[in-house]
């Protein structure tokens, strides 16, 4: 059979050979067009963060603000010189977020809004030269007429902050739009081009929306993440502080596991670290809610049986789920003296490193959100090298393959085989633990290791009079 002069088994050959060619044309076609969608998502995404940030620096910077006029008002009533020291920390922290903000909108090329972070920056230095520095030198000054100026300084700021973020949210939107007709008209090129191939246009399709889906969800964890908690470490004296945090979930590294260290004054730093039952987003939340707890606890009375005590009957008050509870070590560090007084809330993964062993230390209590009895406080004191290291249970609970935990005694045996630098020994920690479960961990785990130095003669000379007070 013959169709126009040419036989048929080379017609069946084009057809085959014209259907596999507009088969792989799609198939490019697919391809690029879930590609690319993938791309110009991605580039949002990173987009849109950039925003977020400026948005969060703007945001610490207006709230360092108020930490200044506090302090200074708070020095003016008490003259107590320890607020000048805080003043000037948050002084050195909104210079640093400043200089964050003036790099992202530099790279948005928001001109206008550059020129009012310009005036901002103007109005705070005004404010500290024209009233922080008049209080700080002379405190018995009558402020009511600084206090004037202050208010126009402060307006000046609130207007001009008020500004960048109208326009960063505008940039926001901008973004939004841009990607979303991009998006569009990638969409409606591809489904015009795949409408003949039926099963395989909403295959890719499907592969498409599913990696948008997927990208939204990653997207919408990261601003909660960022607008929740982050545990961190502040410097205290005599001391080299080490953290790290190991996530079971390769996806989201977020859980249940926080720890703090926080200046209570010059001399005094509150140690914490704590594991909340359950995981994800709501545990990870439920973090900064325990972190800022336990400070206003602290600031009230530095008595780590008390803040364990009133933490116990905030929780359940606070928080509705009565299946959640925490394990919660808290400990008052004496930087001059090496005393540490600590309580412990059913958490058992607290262990002292000294020059020839590594000890446990014992808990004091039952655990947090299940029953109201009070926490006994016990005291260590430590010398020089010595090294507090914390960790949450997804340590000790480290199953090899035989599925057998690590446990206490495992956990002190790392610890004394480890390098002395805190930092190098939460890692390996952390590290070691991963390659004793098979890379694959059961639960989150969070490390804190805190190195004490020798401090100077007189503190030394006051903590031998506490011992023998004690003997």
């Amino acid at each position: 059979m013959r169709r126009w002069g040419i036989p048929a088994p080379v017609l069946r050959s084009a057809g085959t050979m014209t259907a596999a060619a507009i088969l792989v044309f799609a198939l490019i076609i697919a391809i690029a067009a879930a590609w690319n969608t993938r791309r110009e998502i991605d580039a949002s995404f990173r987009h849109q963060m950039q925003i977020e940030r400026g948005q969060l620096a703007l945001e610490r910077m207006l709230k360092i603000q108020l930490d200044e006029e506090n302090y200074i008002r708070a020095y003016v009533i008490t003259h107590d010189p320890s607020y000048l020291d805080s003043y000037r920390a948050t002084n050195q922290q909104f210079a640093a977020e400043r200089s964050d903000l003036r790099a992202i909108l530099a790279q948005e090329r928001l001109g206008d809004a550059q020129g009012a972070l310009a005036y901002y920056e103007m109005a705070h230095r005004d404010w500290d030269n024209e009233i922080a520095r008049p209080l700080m030198e002379h405190p018995g000054t009558a402020a009511r007429e600084l206090d004037k100026r202050g208010k126009q300084l402060i307006d000046v700021q609130s207007d001009a902050a008020r500004f960048i973020e109208h326009r960063l949210d505008s940039q926001n939107a901008a973004v939004l739009a841009a990607t979303r007709e991009q998006i569009n008209g990638t969409l409606y090129w591809s489904t015009v081009a795949l409408l003949a191939f039926g099963l395989l246009a909403i295959f890719f399709y499907g592969v498409r929306m599913r990696l948008t889906s997927e990208l939204q969800a990653e997207r919408l964890t990261t601003q909660t993440l960022q607008r929740a908690f982050e545990s961190r470490h502040a410097p205290l004296p005599n001391c080299t502080i080490g953290s790290a945090y190991g996530a079971a979930s390769s996806r989201l590294a977020v859980g249940g596991d926080v720890f703090d260290v926080h200046r209570l004054s010059d001399r005094l730093g509150l140690i914490l670290i704590a594991d909340v039952s359950g995981k994800g987003v709501d545990a990870a939340v439920l973090t900064a809610f325990i972190k800022f707890t336990v400070r206003g606890i602290a600031l009230r009375r530095r008595d780590p049986g008390f803040i364990l005590q009133e933490f116990n009957r905030a929780f359940p008050r606070t928080v509705e789920n009565p299946y959640l509870f925490v394990s919660m070590f808290v400990g008052i560090l004496d930087t001059w003296t090496l005393r540490l007084d600590y309580a412990s809330g059913g958490h058992d993964i607290a262990f002292i490193r000294r020059s020839a062993k590594v000890e446990q230390l014992a808990v004091t209590g039952p655990i947090l959100g299940v029953m109201e009895e009070p926490f006994e406080v016990k005291t260590a004191y430590l010398d020089d090298g010595d090294t507090i290291v914390l960790s949450t249970d997804g340590l000790t609970e480290a199953r090899d393959k035989r599925g057998r935990f690590l446990d206490a005694e495992g956990a002190m045996k790392w610890i004394a085989e480890s390098d002395a630098d805190p930092s190098i020994l939460a890692r390996s920690l952390i590290a070691r633990a991963r390659e004793r479960s098979g890379k694959t961990m059961r639960d989150d785990v969070a490390v804190l290791a805190i190195r004490v130095r020798r401090p100077g003669p007189a503190a030394s000379l006051e903590r031998t009079a506490e011992v023998s007070a004690d003997a």
